[in-house]
């Protein structure tokens, strides 16, 4: 990984260069991050940081096959468990644990969305509950959060804990249908 600054109009970026098979993907490391959302994060630990505030952009797809409406999971530890099937540029940010058990999609979590079920999980989110506003499953949208790896499970690569959700600028939703292929 290496950092590189540039300057544009009297405005210094900093950009994080990563190198995924061999080709270099640039990242820009977005001072938006609401780092207070670590202190509602259950068992912390399990993250692994990869960058601590990325922006990544795709369409919102169906993690739950089709059993919920919003195509959400609402985990018992109050997070959501959403699927973003990132734009080509970001390919390289998927593992194979998000092409074995995460339909090829990286997975957003935004924390404290739901009513907390998981005893051990009430203290991370007592007191605050997220006001990030999900849009629904087709529609093109912008992630920013922490890109992390899930220790447990399958290893997967995850946006977690999500800052903001917004959709692209020029909203290229698609219809359900086109999500299912």
């Amino acid at each position: 990984m290496r950092l590189a600054k540039l300057t544009t109009g009297g405005v210094t970026r900093t950009y994080c260069l990563l190198l995924f098979a061999s080709m270099l993907l640039p990242l820009r490391v977005n001072a938006q991050c609401d780092e207070s959302l670590w202190q509602h994060v259950y068992n912390p630990q399990r993250l692994i940081v990869k960058l601590r505030c990325v922006t990544v952009s795709g369409t919102i797809v169906d993690a739950t096959h089709g059993k919920r409406k919003d195509g959400l999971r609402h985990e018992a530890d109050g997070d959501t468990h959403g699927w973003l099937r990132v734009d080509p540029q970001f390919r390289n940010l998927l593992n194979a644990g998000n092409l074995s058990d995460q339909g090829g999609n990286l997975v957003f979590e935004v924390i404290c969305k739901y009513r907390v079920a998981q005893e051990d999980a009430k203290a991370a989110c007592s007191g605050f509950q997220s006001s990030v506003a999900i849009p629904p499953i087709g529609s093109c949208v912008k992630i920013t959060g922490s890109y992390v790896q899930d220790a447990e499970h399958a290893r997967w690569m995850e946006l977690h804990p999500v800052t903001k959700i917004e959709r692209c600028s020029s909203d290229n939703s698609i219809s359900s249908a086109e999500v299912a292929r």
